[in-house]
């Protein structure tokens, strides 16, 4: 199936002009089909070779080193976290509980300690991280609901590779996921070796609270972990080094569109059908977005678009099918894969638009081009 050129053009079309109007500030696309890439661009001051901080579209990455050790038999879906890491809340008054959360509830956002993030000087070794985790305490009941984890829940599946595999997390996801796809590793870039990462800056100004309340129902979001300030601190190169599982990643757009299309396609069978099957296309989170109240529509790792008209409120746009899954990252990182089309599509920016409206619909209706540029 060929590309849409049409509709790539038009695409393309959108995106420069976001970048010339100052909001994109550059940009990267790829496209993927057929188990390979088809189209890639540059917008603005960037190049094939500039790297991008991909914020949480990081985490189907770490889940997919995950899933090979779920194949392996060496994690369970319902595998206690604290029988593989004893530390995890033992010193936090919710201890009791903390120790019924189970891997699937990590995995689908309903382990309920959404906050409960590491950061500089918490972040840098597996010892410091663990000395924090001990005193996470959680908000709710396990399972109960659904709340997203910006990085806390990526921590905890960082430090289950790194238990079971004896590995630190960014070469476990290295040698089982971008290494077999001859991509370049996308966690802890060394400092020596950040050259051509682009620049993350701000642009624009917060929504404000008429633009807030006509678009969520509230005058003020509620406040969180992902903040611009947050984001902002990837421009530290120790930050990048880190390799923040839940957030950290750093890539090109290709590197991103071509693992989707590995999703897509299991090249040498990197996973096991079934379990790639289960992944992408059965949804095992249906609790509500306590924002937007949409069902949150997850699998063990990924989004999936769903058949209920809601796709545009999980990333994906209006135009894919029941059956695309993906997952976004902050401030407009997009990252999907329709198995209708086998299209896989990867928007990448380093311009963080502040206004907290504006920048999702401009998600939405990019997404919506992009799921255009094949058909089924």
């Amino acid at each position: 199936m060929p590309l849409d050129h049409a509709a790539v053009t038009a695409l393309t079309d959108r995106l420069r002009t976001e970048v010339e109007d100052g909001l994109l500030v550059s940009a990267q696309l790829a496209l993927g089909l057929h188990g390979e890439i088809v189209h890639a661009e540059c917008f603005g001051a960037t190049t094939p070779s500039t790297r991008y901080v991909i914020f949480s579209a990081t985490k189907p990455f770490v889940a997919a080193a995950v899933w090979q050790l779920i194949s392996e038999g060496l994690l369970r879906t319902d595998d206690r976290v604290v029988d593989h890491l004893p530390f995890l809340g033992q010193d936090a008054a919710t201890a009791a509980d903390m120790a019924t959360v189970t891997l699937e509830q990590v995995m689908l956002h309903t382990a309920g300690f959404p906050y409960a993030p590491l950061g500089p000087g918490r972040w840098e070794t597996t010892e410091q991280r663990r000395a924090a985790m001990a005193r996470w305490r959680l908000s709710w009941q396990p399972g109960t609901r659904f709340e997203y984890h910006p990085t806390s829940a990526h921590w905890v599946l960082a430090e289950l590779l790194h238990t079971v595999t004896g590995k630190d997390h960014r070469d476990v996801v290295h040698e089982r996921v971008t290494r077999p796809l001859g991509l370049p590793s996308i966690l802890g870039i060394p400092t020596d070796a950040q050259e051509g990462i682009a620049e993350l800056q701000a642009v624009g100004a917060p929504a404000t609270p008429d633009e807030l309340e006509a678009t969520f129902g509230v005058r003020e979001l509620p406040g969180g972990e992902v903040t611009a300030d947050t984001l902002l601190g990837f421009n530290d190169p120790t930050a990048r080094a880190v390799g923040v599982p839940g957030g950290g990643g750093i890539a090109r757009a290709v590197d991103v569109a071509a693992f989707y299309q590995a999703l897509l396609h299991n090249p040498g069978g990197l996973w096991d059908p079934a379990l790639l099957a289960n992944v992408t296309g059965v949804v095992r989170n249906h609790l509500p977005d306590p924002l937007t109240r949409t069902p949150a529509n997850r699998s063990l790792g990924l989004i999936l678009a769903g058949d209920d008209g809601r796709s545009h409120f999980r990333g994906m746009g209006r135009t894919v099918s029941p059956g695309a899954f993906g997952h976004n990252g902050a401030k407009g990182q997009l990252a999907f894969a329709d198995p209708a089309t086998g299209l896989s599509v990867a928007v990448l920016t380093n311009g963080l638009d502040l206004n907290e409206v504006r920048q999702p619909r401009r998600d939405s209706a990019l997404a919506s081009l992009a799921a255009l540029c094949a058909t089924a």
